[in-house]
């Protein structure tokens, strides 16, 4: 195949590096569509393998055929496809013992002949369950020694030398992208099990589940809303971090109130102490707003904003407490400005 990509522009002028960076990525994408149409059963035989392993998948490649590698990875590991990189160069000293018996290696290497591949390939053939080549070449070495070869057939380098790697890699890309997607689904991976890999993400933070931030256990101030305040404060202690809000329950365990650090304080400024050794019922938030288990962290966060408060009770299915969301744990775990009032509250 022959990209159309000209070189007789003169890159002197804006309009024409513009030019030829748009007929770059036409030509790729090009290429990937020519990859495509190039699919056929070995791309099922490989979906099969990957989806029937036991184990892990090992990627093994050498040079920029290695960092594509490495992108694999990630993309499977994060859609549901346990996978770790094989480094070619440092196997045959040792961390060939990494894989295991139950491992199927996907191997990429454009011509298919890289040294480093095809030297790992006697002992990857006894150490692992199978071998799955992404080629350029269907008749290289190492298409012919693989138990599947994905080989996308030959393509042109869009680099002007026609050297670097660059549309070759794309389509390594494009293809591991291909298998991941397609397993996924086959998986039924979630967008819960994908925020569950991506705590820290933007998608993670907005389907987490408050289970995964609040405090709880001993990190809960509890107490019963019949004990003067006093009491109250005199024993609510906790070993862990301190939270500012005491959960107030009756004798059944249920929450029937809250009473925060800033209530106590506004007893001061409003010079009723006599207060302090009444019961916290006539003083505390009476029926306070409360999410329950399985709630969205997101759905949370907009809840605390919409109602100026920094802390939220999470409750069970019978109204006893279940945690505490408290928004200085959320700082740094959710965008700055879905927390900014904050500041205006505490």
């Amino acid at each position: 195949m022959t990209l159309q990509v000209h070189q007789d522009l003169d890159l002197t002028q804006d309009g024409d590096r513009l030019a030829y960076g748009r007929q770059i990525v036409r030509a790729e994408a090009a290429a990937l569509e020519l990859v495509a149409d190039r699919l056929d059963d070995s791309f099922l035989q490989a979906v099969d393998l990957i989806l029937r392993c036991p184990g892990r998948i090992a990627i093994t490649g050498t040079g920029k055929s290695a960092d594509v590698g490495q992108k694999m990875a990630g993309t499977f590991n994060s859609t549901g496809t346990r996978a770790y990189i094989l480094d070619s160069t440092r196997a045959v000293h040792g961390d060939l013992g990494m894989v295991h018996h139950t491992d199927v290696v996907l191997a990429l290497s454009h011509s298919g002949e890289s040294e480093e591949i095809v030297r790992l390939l006697p002992s990857l053939r006894q150490m692992a369950l199978a071998i799955i080549a992404v080629t350029g070449q269907p008749e290289s070495t190492l298409a012919r020694k693989a138990d599947v070869a994905l080989a996308y057939g030959p393509i042109d380098e869009v680099c002007p030398l026609g050297m670097a790697p660059s549309t070759s890699t794309t389509a390594m890309i494009a293809l591991g992208d291909a298998l991941a997607f397609v397993l996924s689904r086959l998986r039924d991976f979630s967008r819960e099990d994908f925020a569950r890999y991506h705590p820290a993400g933007s998608l993670g933070r907005k389907l987490l589940k408050v289970e995964a931030v609040m405090r709880r256990d001993d990190d809960l101030r509890i107490a019963h809303f019949d004990e003067t305040v006093r009491a109250v404060f005199a024993k609510a202690r906790v070993p862990g971090r301190r939270t500012g809000a005491i959960m107030l329950v009756d004798d059944a365990g249920k929450l029937r109130g809250l009473f925060t650090d800033s209530d106590l304080a506004r007893l001061f400024e409003e010079r009723r102490d006599h207060a302090l050794d009444q019961a916290i019922r006539t003083v505390m938030t009476a029926e306070p707003i409360t999410l329950p288990l399985g709630t969205r962290l997101a759905d949370a966060v907009e809840v605390m904003r919409r109602h100026k408060i920094s802390e939220l009770p999470v409750v069970d299915s019978s109204g006893r407490p279940a945690g505490l969301l408290d928004v200085t744990d959320l700082i740094g775990l959710v965008p700055r400005q879905e927390t900014a009032w904050f500041s205006r509250v505490a």
